[in-house]
């Protein structure tokens, strides 16, 4: 058998182009911003994870060209050899004073920084334990790690408990969650599981990855949001959303990282993070550290929008409808119609994300929509009235 032969195989992806609701890899020709101009068009963007709105922010955009001219485009080796500069180390340093950790690890990229955190630290009779809802590089991460996976449902703290019940003292448990769930924007119930981890003997790792920059004290997180700071002992984020560049990070104990810095293998065996993402990270973060009334304008803007999509009778999911985040979910429920609305929306000059199983449940399709300190509430009206315009004459 060739093992080509499924790439030549009839695909779902082929169907959708040739109905004209591909809804992927649309080109943008503009900065990220809450308006861009995509495949010619203006569109108004409610689809990125920008949510402090840095990627156009001078100061932001300085930083990166002043890198840039200092050292290159690159570091050409890992952190262990060559690839350690002397922004690598501030930024890190920066990083452990503002979400109060001492030990602090760079990696590349988000979704590297779960997997190398969780391959590192679960080891053979250890048990990582998921909430079902969790982003995809946990579970990448997971995977590649020797322990065992065991999930729960999603929010399921009686589940969660039965699970924890079941294993031995004798092992080692890593309890992992999202902090802001990043399809159904909802929070995640962390006094419990903190409860739970206690009780049983567990640790906690929180991805905050939507977390950073939206929630909690300055917008330092979701451990902050509940005033659990000291019963989170790993937080994971990427620089990628709020940060406005590119890269992620691990904070915990001085010992627990330096754990990692020498036993995970994506840290270990890839490139540093380049200059200029190194460098732009830096400058959001200092900036978001002098602006703590951004997260304040977000969670206003998110909520505006929420009240704004129920008055124009669009169904939200009930655990997301009061959540202070920037991710609101618009039900959709079939696939093929999740695709026809967000094309139409897209031809009409809104841009939204359609997120399908396994992304969602089965029956649970949606359009995953997204907002921005910079964002004003004219052009939420805006974008919202051709939404609703959409969904409500489906259903009318």
């Amino acid at each position: 058998m060739d093992i080509f032969e499924k790439c030549y195989a009839p695909s779902l992806a082929g169907e959708l182009k040739e109905k004209g609701v591909y809804p992927y890899f649309h080109a943008l020709q503009s900065r990220q911003d809450v308006e861009v101009t995509m495949e010619g068009k203006r569109r108004i963007m409610l689809g990125s994870n920008n949510y402090l709105g840095l990627t156009i922010q001078p100061e932001v955009v300085e930083a990166g060209i002043k890198a840039l001219e200092q050292y290159g485009t690159g570091c050409s080796g890992s952190r262990f050899l060559n690839g350690t500069l002397e922004l690598h180390l501030e930024l890190e340093a920066e990083l452990a004073k503002f979400l109060r950790k001492p030990g602090v690890v760079t990696f590349g990229t988000g979704f590297q920084s779960n997997v190398g955190i969780i391959s590192a630290l679960v080891d053979r009779h250890d048990y990582v334990i998921c909430d079902k809802e969790n982003h995809a590089s946990i579970y990448a991460g997971c995977q590649m790690s020797y322990g065992k996976m065991l999930r729960y449902r999603h929010s399921d703290m009686e589940e969660l408990e039965r699970i924890l019940q079941k294993i031995d003292d004798k092992n080692g448990v890593l309890i992992v969650t999202d902090g802001v769930f990043s399809m159904g924007g909802d929070i995640a119930k962390l006094p419990e599981i903190c409860a739970l981890a206690k009780k049983y003997g567990a640790r906690v790792m929180v991805d905050d990855a939507h977390g950073l920059g939206v929630l909690g004290e300055g917008g330092r997180g979701t451990a902050s949001y509940f005033g659990l700071e000291d019963q989170v002992d790993v937080y994971m984020g990427t620089f990628s959303k709020s940060l406005a560049s590119l890269g992620g990070y691990m904070a915990a104990s001085a010992e627990v990282a330096e754990f990692v810095r020498h036993a995970s293998r994506p840290f270990i065996f890839s490139a540093s993070i380049p200059p200029a993402n190194c460098a732009t990270a830096l400058a959001a973060l200092q900036y978001l550290e002098a602006h703590p009334e951004l997260p304040e304008r977000l969670r206003d803007l998110s909520l505006y929008a929420r009240k704004g999509f129920t008055n124009r009778g669009i169904k939200i999911r009930e655990s997301a409808l009061e959540a202070p985040t920037p991710i609101i979910p618009l039900y959709t429920y079939e696939t093929y119609w999740t695709l026809e609305a967000a094309a139409e929306i897209y031809d009409r000059g809104v841009y939204v994300n359609p997120t399908l199983p396994p992304a969602t449940p089965e029956g649970e399709a949606l359009l995953r929509t997204s907002y921005m300190a910079t964002h004003t509430e004219a052009l939420l009206d805006e974008a919202m009235d051709i939404i609703s315009d959409v969904m409500v004459k489906r259903h009318g």
